[in-house]
């Protein structure tokens, strides 16, 4: 039976009177017993489409169906969890676990031995007296689920649960969670979270959806039939990591069968990856350090090795390959001729080639040298450079990549930056 269906789901905002699409069509399913999860790198609309299936938002076009019932809010079979936890500070463990019973007007004695069940099931119990700023984070995060499940959720939400916490209490909480769900402790028969984590997804779930960006839209799918309990060094569970890693950065990267970048979003609202030019250069460095006897690296590996999550590590090798200093494909990477020429020359030369990468293919870098190179006095202010993407992206996002590209550029000298006037110039207007 189907818990849950996407139909056609889109979402624009409208930023500055311009229209910015986050989701494009998308379709989805969460079938009774399922637990998926969604993957996908930052800005693919992850977060956006979770609360658009719980009732939290609306979408522009498409329809949600719980059960077979239109979901225009909030509906009493669906719980959320959230990645920050999001209690109240004045409240006890106890009446935040009360907190969405009270709100569904349940008596006081009904709810609060529900909340105090929640607790014990959660292995809270001693706890429920405690205020959020004396438990650790793994504890407040208990809270949440406690919170979420209380209401008997036929189907439980999650926004990377797990992200803000320390590895050792995440994998505890992860196999609490497992148990739960195996031993039908709680009413919730379909499960769907967001994570960054590919293992992490491949611990828990049946299936795996995989989101590629600019706008959202679903890539792939890989259904999960691994038993309980998963060893992340189980040869089909490794293989699974490289067939999902090959899905997220096949919508980034190389066709296999091309030579060239598919460059098909890289318009000035493109959004460069938040990569400093030192996480660009290290990782071109520990390539050919650790890896030179390798010509391709596959990316599962690279990521084991740097000990890194596939939202740290992606968008650096986007970063390589948006500047054609590598190339990345079937969940591989390799430096590029250029990236090879980059990594042996010296300081100055490196700084050139940087630059000629950076205005051959990055839209933003080009528009800003030629504004700079027609302004009187050869200087813009950073606001003027920022109303060249805001019709693209939002403000937050116009932000970021600005940022980063003043990063980018002042390593490149392809200008100067003045911090106190936010003002761009060039080095050397002669």
């Amino acid at each position: 039976m189907k818990l849950l269906k996407a139909n056609n789901i889109s979402k624009t905002f409208i930023n500055n009177g311009s229209d910015n699409k986050i989701l494009a069509d998308l379709n989805f399913e969460l079938k009774d017993g399922e637990i998926v999860a969604i993957l996908g790198k930052s800005g693919s609309g992850k977060s956006t489409f979770l609360r658009i299936l719980a009732g939290l938002i609306q979408p522009s076009s498409g329809e949600i169906l719980y059960r077979d019932n239109a979901v225009t809010e909030p509906v009493k079979g669906i719980g959320m969890v959230f990645q920050n936890f999001a209690l109240m500070p004045w409240l006890t463990v106890l009446e935040n676990v009360e907190l969405g019973l009270e709100a569904l007007g349940i008596n006081r004695e009904e709810r609060r031995t529900r909340a105090i069940d929640a607790i014990d099931m959660i292995g809270l119990d001693g706890f429920e007296s405690a205020y959020p700023k004396e438990l650790s984070g793994g504890m407040k995060q208990r809270v949440g689920f406690a919170r979420a499940l209380v209401m008997n959720p036929d189907i439980l939400i999650m926004d990377e649960p797990f992200s803000a916490l320390d590895v050792l209490t995440a994998e505890n909480l992860k196999t609490d969670l497992l148990e739960l769900w195996q031993n039908k402790k709680t009413g919730t028969n379909g499960i769907l979270f967001v994570t960054h984590n590919i293992e992490e997804a491949l611990m828990l779930s049946n299936k795996i959806v995989i989101m590629s960006s600019n706008p959202g839209k679903i890539a792939g799918s890989v259904d999960v039939n691994l038993p309980y309990p998963r060893n992340y060094q189980d040869p089909e569970f490794l293989r699974l990591v490289d067939v999902i890693y090959t899905l997220i950065t096949a919508n980034i990267t190389h066709n296999k069968k091309k030579s060239s970048l598919i460059k098909s979003n890289l318009g000035l609202g493109y959004r460069i990856p938040e990569v400093s030019t030192d996480e660009i250069m290290g990782l071109i460095e520990t390539i050919y350090t650790d890896f030179e006897s390798e010509k391709t690296i596959d990316l599962p590996k690279l990521s084991d090795h740097l000990a890194m999550d596939i939202d740290d590590l992606l968008p650096i090798t986007e970063a390589l390959e948006t500047l054609e200093l590598a190339n990345v494909f079937d969940g591989d990477i390799k430096i590029s001729e250029t990236g090879v020429k980059f990594f042996n020359a010296d300081l100055l030369e490196r700084k050139k080639i940087f630059a000629k990468q950076l205005l051959k293919n990055i839209p933003l870098a080009r528009a800003i040298r030629n504004r700079l190179d027609e302004a009187s006095f050869s200087q813009i202010s950073e606001k003027h450079c920022l109303e060249l993407i805001t019709p693209y992206l939002s403000a937050k996002e116009s932000q970021k990549v600005m940022r980063t590209m003043i990063d980018w550029g002042r390593y490149a000298e392809i200008f100067a930056y003045n911090f106190n006037e936010n003002m761009l110039t060039l080095e050397n207007p002669n």
